[in-house]
């Protein structure tokens, strides 16, 4: 794994099975069966990211920016120190897929803004990243709904 990657996804393989002396709750099953098939989606965002000539972390960022933001709100999407972004942010800018513009009350504030070029990257990221997982895929249009459903009020609950 490359050290780009290890620090999005961890020095972690693959969540292991719970362990078999334990019983889980049925809360718990969920959790680690949604957690394994997140983590087998690990190798598809890495090679998303490669193909458009891009780190892990400025995938992430790209797709974040769906509109002006401040550097300091990407920095916590991404879950990172600002002194992170300003790296992340200046290899995009230099690829020319973002520009950074002073926010208008307060210039001391830099805003992230997509390019021309960065809008379209954008847009293909996303759409392949919103491409479900093959074991989302597999289900019913029934039991998607159902997953989706559930999943949205477990979201609108918190």
């Amino acid at each position: 794994m490359s050290t780009t990657s290890s620090k999005i996804f961890g020095d972690m393989a693959a969540p292991p099975a719970p362990a078999p002396a334990r019983r889980a709750t049925v809360a718990g099953e969920a959790w680690e069966l949604m957690s394994r098939i997140l983590f087998a989606q690990r190798g598809r965002i890495i090679g998303i990211a490669a193909e458009m000539d891009l780190h892990p972390q400025q995938l992430f960022a790209l797709k974040h920016l769906d509109g002006p933001l401040p550097m300091g709100a990407l920095a916590d999407h991404l879950h990172c120190d600002s002194s992170n972004v300003t790296g992340i942010v200046d290899r995009l800018e230099k690829r020319g897929l973002v520009e950074r513009r002073s926010a208008e009350r307060d210039r001391r504030v830099k805003l992230l803004v997509l390019t021309d070029a960065g809008e379209r990257i954008r847009a293909e990221l996303v759409a392949r990243m919103s491409e479900p997982a093959p074991e989302i895929a597999a289900l019913s249009s029934a039991d998607q709904r159902a997953l989706r459903d559930i999943l949205r009020r477990a979201f609108d609950s918190a």
